[in-house]
């Protein structure tokens, strides 16, 4: 059976997007990595946020063995339509919500006990791992970006590689960018950086829709 070439270079950039824009959301633990930063330093930060990418892993992994049973499905170009097409809905009403949401509400009070790397590491992965609905969101990601690529298991692996590359990448910025301004830091700001994020996942899930539906207009892309 003839199995269409994919780019693993075009995968793994797909995942390192993926990766990071399932990180970015101003969650619980993006607040808690934002407070750890500046009360205890960054690499305190920066293992609560790699805590949190182990756990975006192994969502990551159960979002793909959940969609492996409509690897058939969706080889069908009109049944890829629509799984791009309600991708690309579910990723911007994921984009709205994160807009429109207050992650100020998951400020906790200060401890003034650092407690291990270790530690602030497995309290990281607890809070990302405590919500599965991520898996949605994964879910979205790959529609949006055509994550899926049936028979092609070492690209896909090296995507999945990508997708915790991606995680930690935007765990590193942020730590850095958060010591960087700790003097001049400011409460509202997390807001903000929320509404960018959430403006920005908007536009990648209107893009995603569009560009599905472009065909069906006569528009090649």
């Amino acid at each position: 059976m003839w199995i269409e070439p994919v780019s693993t270079l075009e995968l793994v950039f797909k995942g390192l997007i993926v990766g990071i824009l399932a990180s970015a959301p101003m969650g619980p633990v993006g607040v808690l990595t934002i407070q750890r930063t500046l009360n205890k330093g960054r690499w305190y930060g920066m293992v609560t946020g790699l805590g949190a990418a182990v756990s975006d892993i192994i969502y990551a992994a159960l979002s793909i063995l959940g969609m492996s049973f409509v690897m058939d499905f969706i080889e069908k170009p009109s049944n890829m339509f629509w799984f791009k097409v309600i991708g690309g809905i579910l990723l911007m009403i994921f984009g709205i919500y994160t807009y429109l949401s207050n992650p100020t509400q998951n400020l906790r009070p200060t401890n003034p006990n650092k407690g291990s790397l270790m530690h602030n590491g497995i309290t990281g992965f607890l809070v990302t791992f405590s919500n599965p609905l991520i898996i949605l969101l994964f879910i979205a990601l790959m529609a949006r970006f055509e994550f899926v690529v049936p028979e092609h298991y070492l690209e896909q692996g090296l995507g999945y590689i990508a997708i915790f590359g991606g995680a930690i990448l935007w765990w590193l910025c942020l730590t850095y960018v958060i010591n960087k301004v700790r003097n001049k830091f400011q409460v509202s700001t997390i807001c903000k950086i929320n509404r960018i994020i959430g403006s920005i996942v908007i536009v990648a899930g209107f893009l995603g829709f569009v560009w599905a539906l472009l065909p069906k207009f006569g528009i090649s892309i």
